[in-house]
């Protein structure tokens, strides 16, 4: 007998054969004549695989007339047509078999609509719903083509570490690694920690970002991507930002910032067209349930090359465009989600790739542009915006000269002891290299048009909230 998934036996394909099936069942309906609908659901699919059993079945009166919403089932049985709408299939049940029961008292996912805000109290139950399931088949959907384009593309998978003792953006917003007993901190003579009795003989911390350990082997391996996930200790309670979530970033030597450019967006491209292509019901619910722009605005992604914009022409076109905006627009300010959306969804009504912004609010990393006046000091930096969400990618061209790099640590306050070995990478066969950062959780919000970032990762972590 052979185990089949839900999404499997409602294949007309499946029509005539033997088979088990193994799931929860979602609702029963009992019928006047002798049998009863189950539908049954096992995470494979968005939609639900009708059972039919019939009153003969030993268990029909003392187990299966008792089935409700959560309980475990194992249904044998033959794939027959079915004359039920939306269905082509549905399964004779031969043999019922109950693992787990569901008390319809407790069980709290019962047949009517829960606030997603409500289901996050429930994280160990949420995947049971129509929403979740299908934002996990979607985000394994994108983790599976983030892996699919680069491994095309011959770069390097590179797992870097996530305790590490540098801070990439240089913010100082990170979560802190240590074995010292918070009750009997060990001190110096002069009164400090005494960083030198931690684990690590040095303080430590939960990484932001892969980026610099990725540089490391992009300058030797040529073309590298890390994936994995990163932390922020920021305390914001917004829709768009968690404390733990997964980045993509790949890094490749030689390559120049239109190289860079070009990767991300034949990366965002190829992402979303497989979504299109392999996550069509999923994404016909996010559409008709969640966002009815969700599957133009992809489209728009797919089809349309994606406009290029210096951040000096944004900033002409923000304060020239009438618009009455909540944050104020002038050169030397960071670009928020409302500015974005205009210049995608409005003005040029396109993904846009912004460049060279001012260096003053960009990490030391990025590689400053010659020949610029000292008040309007730009460097090699890129933001990909993308319709109705805003800023999706960012990256840069990294600095590859040892001077220029120095100086602008200086500037933001850091020592270049800390970073002695990242100074190395500029000393020993320097090359021009760039690269770029994904937020996965940013993807699926996206990609699927969810609201609350919350909702596509499986356990959030927020200020006050690491449960589950």
């Amino acid at each position: 007998m052979k185990k089949l998934s839900v999404r499997a036996a409602r294949d007309v394909g499946a029509v005539g054969q033997q088979v088990i099936v193994q799931g929860w069942v979602r609702t029963r309906r009992d019928s006047k004549g002798g049998f009863s609908f189950l539908e049954v659901n096992d995470g494979s699919c968005l939609s639900n695989l009708q059972i039919v059993a019939d009153a003969n079945l030993p268990n029909y009166e003392t187990e299966i007339k008792h089935l409700s919403a959560g309980c475990s089932v194992s249904v044998q049985g033959e794939v027959k047509p079915s004359g039920g709408q939306g269905q082509v299939t549905e399964l004779q049940a031969s043999e019922i078999i109950v693992h787990g029961w569901a008390d319809p008292e407790e069980y709290p996912l019962q047949k009517k609509r829960h606030t997603l805000e409500k289901l996050r109290e429930w994280a160990h139950l949420r995947p049971r719903t129509n929403t979740m399931g299908a934002v996990m088949r979607v985000r394994n959907r994108i983790c599976r083509s983030i892996h699919d384009f680069f491994q095309e593309q011959d770069f390097l998978y590179i797992h870097t570490p996530i305790i590490t003792a540098s801070d990439c953006e240089g913010a100082g917003a990170m979560f802190r690694v240590t074995t010292l007993d918070p009750a009997k901190v060990p001190r110096t003579a002069q009164g400090a920690v005494d960083f030198e009795q931690d684990f690590f003989g040095r303080p430590a911390y939960l990484t932001v970002s892969g980026q610099l350990e990725g540089e490391i082997y992009a300058t030797a391996l040529g073309k590298i991507y890390t994936f994995g996930p990163t932390f922020r200790a920021e305390n914001s309670n917004t829709s768009r930002h968690l404390a733990e979530f997964w980045m993509v970033e790949p890094e490749v030597a030689f390559n120049e910032l239109t190289d860079n450019m070009e990767l991300a967006e034949s990366f965002l491209k190829r992402i979303v067209s497989d979504v299109l292509t392999y996550c069509q019901e999923d994404m016909q619910f996010f559409h008709e349930r969640i966002d009815n722009t969700v599957l133009a605005s992809l489209q728009v992604i797919v089809d349309k090359k994606f406009q290029r914009l210096s951040y000096t022409e944004s900033i002409e076109v923000l304060e020239q465009s009438g618009e009455k905006f909540e944050y104020p627009v002038s050169w030397g300010s960071d670009l928020q989600a409302e500015h974005e959306r205009f210049l995608t969804e409005k003005h040029l009504q396109a993904p846009v790739i912004l460049y060279d912004y001012p260096a003053a609010i960009k990490p030391f990393y990025m590689k400053l542009n010659d020949a610029e006046s000292s008040e309007r000091r730009t460097v090699r930096a890129m933001d990909v915006l993308v319709p109705r969400v805003g800023e999706i990618i960012g990256g840069s061209q990294r600095e590859d000269r040892l001077d220029v790099l120095t100086t602008r640590m200086e500037e933001q306050g850091l020592r270049a002891e800390d970073y002695w070995w990242y100074l190395d990478l500029r000393k020993f066969g320097s090359v021009p290299h760039s690269g770029f950062g994904l937020g996965l959780e940013r993807m699926v919000q996206a990609v699927t048009g969810m609201a609350n970032i919350r909702d596509v990762i499986p356990f959030p972590r927020t200020p006050g909230s690491a449960e589950f």
